[in-house]
């Protein structure tokens, strides 16, 4: 077994090179300076939304603890985490502040596993409905906003902002739906394994959290949920476009 808080030591040593090798970046391309200022909306909107669905459908199904820890809020000072977000920011993936349930306290009309997953899938699903909101935003702005203010500073930025919404929040969606603790596909999926393997799954948590910092520092996740995103990203848009008429 391994100690959860040396992980943790690793993990924030892991996080600190990452951080510097960004801000290096950024300091040597002034030019993602304004790329930094275009995402931050984009990350509050995204870890404060997908947050609040958890701590939203856990109080639903029962446990208030996220309400009496002051969680069911969309105030973002409430959700985000100092360095998840600036993680988000420089590096484009993050956290936000986790969401603590009770299980015990989810209502008996299902298994707590069952509450789990529901509860694990809200914030993803919230994030791709954000998207898709944002998209036919964008759609809206584009179609009914005439040619001057597209192309002045002002549109210009609203724009590339909305923009920015729509693929954090699809990028943090598919992000967290990876099945592997401590995102929340690996409580989604829990429900769907059979006895043996969800026994498996459970005993060998700290390996699947190893697995899940190799894939992250070595851009692996990325690699691998990429295809996905660009999938989603251009299947929401098309829709968005469709409606308004815009054409795909």
């Amino acid at each position: 077994m391994f100690d959860f808080q040396f992980d943790r030591k690793i993990l924030f040593v892991i996080i600190g090179i990452l951080l510097l090798a960004a801000l290096i970046q950024f300091s040597a391309n002034p030019g993602m300076l304004k790329s930094l200022v275009v995402s931050a909306p984009a990350v509050l909107v995204a870890i404060t939304f997908h947050e609040f669905a958890h701590a939203f459908v856990a109080d639903r199904l029962g446990d208030d603890t996220a309400r009496r820890e002051g969680r069911l809020s969309l105030n973002p000072f409430s959700h985000l985490d100092p360095i998840g977000t600036l993680m988000l920011l420089v590096a484009g993936f993050g956290w936000g502040k986790p969401v603590h349930v009770d299980p015990r306290n989810y209502t008996r009309k299902m298994s707590m596993e069952k509450c789990e997953a529901i509860v694990s899938a809200a914030g993803p699903i919230m994030n791709i409905i954000l998207a898709f909101i944002f998209a036919l935003i964008y759609c809206a702005v584009y179609k009914f906003g005439t040619m001057q203010f597209l192309n002045s500073t002002v549109g210009t930025v609203i724009m590339l902002i909305l923009g920015s919404i729509i693929t954090t929040n699809i990028g943090l969606g598919v992000f967290n739906l990876i099945p592997l603790p401590p995102l929340d596909g690996s409580k989604i999926i829990m429900p769907f394994l059979p006895y043996k393997s969800k026994e498996w799954f459970t005993s060998n948590g700290n390996i699947f959290y190893i697995i899940f910092v190799v894939i992250w520092i070595t851009g692996i996740a990325g690699i691998i949920i990429s295809p996905a995103i660009t999938a989603i990203s251009n299947g929401i848009l098309n829709l968005a476009k469709l409606i308004f008429g815009l054409g795909i």
